[in-house]
């Protein structure tokens, strides 16, 4: 292959950036005009790769990124990245002169924290801010209309901070039941009723409300996990409208394939032994890459045929039983397409007894990502290289 040159290992991600692109497009002609889209970007971009997902995304529609930390903000801004940032989490007072610098926008929800921000913002230097609402998610939020006055009135109190946006988080947008989701829409209505002017960025979706709830939309939606082409949960899948396109796919190839006798075991532990002639091909990944070994059982694909995981997954290796003897150097479909079989990414999260937010963000940087375009690699990131 000819990427071979930008990584030196037979194991590998793809990341389909035509699948991000259709996905967000698809979400943007289902909303309103004047609603803009904020795309997640955070933990890597789900493990997809930051600043490829951000330049898709944007060049598909988004306006706005967010990621978690400061950290990811300035990653971005470092790979060349100079659309709008919001960081979700939170974030020091002291680090308040770097956002301001690199017009990184951060989430507030502590009074003490706009006091002691004010202590390292230069004079003549300018932040914006959205405020978090805690309407019943439980991590970070204020919590009350006197808080929400407060904080309205000290920000405007200093010119240095910009009340750009308002904002809260859906715990259960992605389950059939919406009492709870109703509940914390209520009282998202009347914490931003309470405030004197309303800011230029009001904010409540996530993925699973965006594509659920058009009609509970303000002026801006976050799209995270549907813009990977992932479904928010099993059981709103059916309300989905529209067909969501998997980026990510794993691979690896076939190093080592022998036959083995009856009785003869197979890796940490001899958990698996071998009832009769049985071929064996060993597969460069494990769960150093994220190939948990709780895995151990689970399909991949060898010339588009199911073979299982056999024994347990060792660091950097596992094994599977091959129906017959193949070559060394075929390819092995962990998550993906061969042939007309797919092995999906819910697939493995129900083996994992996990959502599928964690596959792709386990996977880790010891697996180089390889960005397909129009069918061709468009890029190769090798994060140990």
């Amino acid at each position: 292959m000819e990427e071979r040159s930008f990584f030196y290992r037979d194991t590998w991600a793809e990341v389909d950036l035509d699948c991000i692109h259709t996905n967000v497009s698809s979400v943007k002609k289902l909303l309103p005009k004047e609603v803009e889209i904020i795309a997640v970007v955070k933990a890597n971009a789900y493990g997809h790769g930051d600043v490829q997902v951000a330049r898709e995304a944007l060049d598909a529609g988004a306006t706005q990124l967010a990621v978690a930390f400061m950290d990811e903000a300035l990653a971005l801004r470092k790979k060349g990245i100079t659309a709008p940032i919001l960081v979700l989490g939170a974030s020091r007072a002291e680090d308040v002169q770097m956002a301001a610098d690199k017009q990184i926008t951060l989430t507030v929800f502590q009074k003490d924290w706009l006091l002691e921000a004010q202590r390292h913002l230069k004079t003549d230097s300018r932040v914006s801010v959205h405020i978090k609402l805690d309407t019943g998610m439980g991590r970070l939020g204020i919590r009350s209309k006197e808080e929400v006055e407060d904080f309205e009135q000290l920000v405007s109190l200093d010119q240095r901070f910009h009340l750009e946006g308002i904002f809260t988080h859906f715990a259960t947008a992605d389950e059939l039941n919406q009492n709870y989701f109703n509940q914390q829409f209520e009282l998202f209505q009347e914490l931003v009723s309470v405030l004197k002017v309303r800011p230029k960025y009001v904010h409540c979706s996530n993925s699973a409300a965006t594509l659920r709830f058009q009609s509970g939309i303000y002026n801006a939606v976050r799209l995270g996990i549907a813009m990977y082409g992932l479904t928010p949960s099993l059981e709103m899948e059916p309300e989905i409208p529209f067909s969501l396109n998997e980026a990510f796919s794993l691979h690896s190839k076939l190093v080592h394939v022998k036959q083995l006798s009856k009785g003869d075991k197979i890796s940490y532990g001899a958990t698996y032994e071998a009832s009769g002639d049985e071929w064996i091909g060993t597969v460069p990944v494990g769960y150093a890459d994220g190939w948990i070994r709780k895995l151990q059982g689970q399909e991949v694909l060898v010339n588009g045929i199911r073979v299982p995981i056999v024994g347990r997954i060792c660091m950097d290796q596992f094994m599977v039983r091959l129906p017959h003897e193949v070559p060394v150097g075929t390819n092995v479909t962990l998550i993906g397409k061969d042939n007309n079989q797919f092995i999906s990414v819910n697939e493995i999260a129900k083996k994992m007894e996990t959502i599928n937010y964690e596959v792709p963000c386990i996977i880790t940087n010891r697996v180089p990502r390889l960005y397909i375009k129009g069918g061709k690699t468009a890029e190769i990131k090798n994060y140990l290289l």
